[in-house]
């Protein structure tokens, strides 16, 4: 059994991981402020003995003893990072110092959740790992591109300046149930309005791409890497290759939801990235990272969670 902290244990992805690691035996403490978060979330863990949760914000230091952590603690979705962008970069800089320190002095194995924003509107097509990006340091969305971008740096200079072991994953469009509702990403916009009879709102013509690995397949790389025992720290993408439209996604949506909604299309936000598609190769090779689910029974399966989350409302 080990000790093991999960900052950001309340999100989205952080309360599957939480899931996860209880199930392999190990102890566990969810560390959340709660801003992105929610208590909802990891609520059917409270009565697990192995599960502790702990609110708490990473811009501030902390002090436990633990064998390693997984660093989730930042808002994702553009409408929560930008609600406050000096907070969001806070969270990655900050939160990832006070991460890393106490890796540091608890002699921790720490992983990092980058995210393919790193890459920006990329000049290249699919994205590796050896591509450097094309962001915008000024931005609506630059506090957590370039908060993420930062987080990398410092992840790499305390592995090499103070030996600290670390992995860093750059994750790609990811959905599934306890996606929030109101967070503002293109899977949860398009299933929400599509089973509120609402029109779809397409930004852009529709042309845009993206790729989106289900969370059950993205949570085993995750933890897969974390127990990798080779020499390479990383960064590795994780998340699905198969790329699909805006578009496309909009009519798989209204196909699975019988939904009569119609689309309709509104001006692309500034610096929205028109293509976004991860090569694995690494991740393949470092820890046979495969994704097993396809879009259509993952769409199936976050819509019935959507369906019983607007029922109770």
């Amino acid at each position: 059994m080990k000790k093991i902290l999960v900052t950001g244990g309340a999100g989205f992805l952080g309360s599957f991981l939480c899931e996860k690691l209880l199930a392999q035996g190990h102890e566990v403490i969810a560390l959340d402020n709660y801003f992105s978060g929610s208590k909802k979330n990891i609520a059917h863990l409270f009565s697990n003995p192995n599960f502790e949760a702990l609110r708490h914000d990473i811009t501030q230091p902390l002090h436990i003893e633990v064998d390693e952590i997984y660093n989730f603690a930042c808002p994702a979705s553009p409408i929560h990072y930008q609600h406050n962008p000096v907070h969001t970069v806070k969270t990655c800089v900050m939160g990832a110092i006070n991460v890393l320190e106490l890796a540091r002095n608890v002699k921790a194995k720490v992983i990092q959740a980058s995210t393919s924003e790193i890459y920006g509107d990329p000049l290249v097509h699919p994205q590796h790992e050896k591509y450097l990006g094309n962001v915008n340091t000024m931005g609506p969305r630059s506090c957590y591109d370039e908060g993420k971008r930062v987080a990398e740096t410092l992840f790499s200079d305390y592995h090499h300046q103070y030996g600290v072991d670390i992995r860093v994953i750059r994750i790609f469009n990811t959905y599934g149930p306890r996606m929030s509702i109101n967070d503002g990403r293109v899977v949860s916009n398009f299933i929400v309005q599509a089973l509120r009879g609402e029109n779809l709102t397409m930004y852009g013509q529709g042309d845009q791409t993206r790729s989106f690995c289900y969370v059950d397949d993205l949570i085993t790389g995750i933890v897969d890497f974390m127990n990798y025992q080779g020499n390479d720290f990383g960064p590795i993408n994780l998340g699905n290759p198969h790329e699909f439209t805006m578009l496309e996604l909009a009519k798989k949506i209204l196909k699975l939801t019988n939904s009569n909604s119609e689309i309709i299309f509104k001006d692309l936000p500034q610096n929205d990235p028109m293509q976004r598609k991860p090569v694995i190769d690494r991740a393949k090779n470092l820890i046979n990272f495969s994704p097993k689910i396809e879009l259509e029974e993952g769409l199936t399966r976050t819509i019935d969670y959507f369906k019983k989350e607007l029922n109770s409302l």
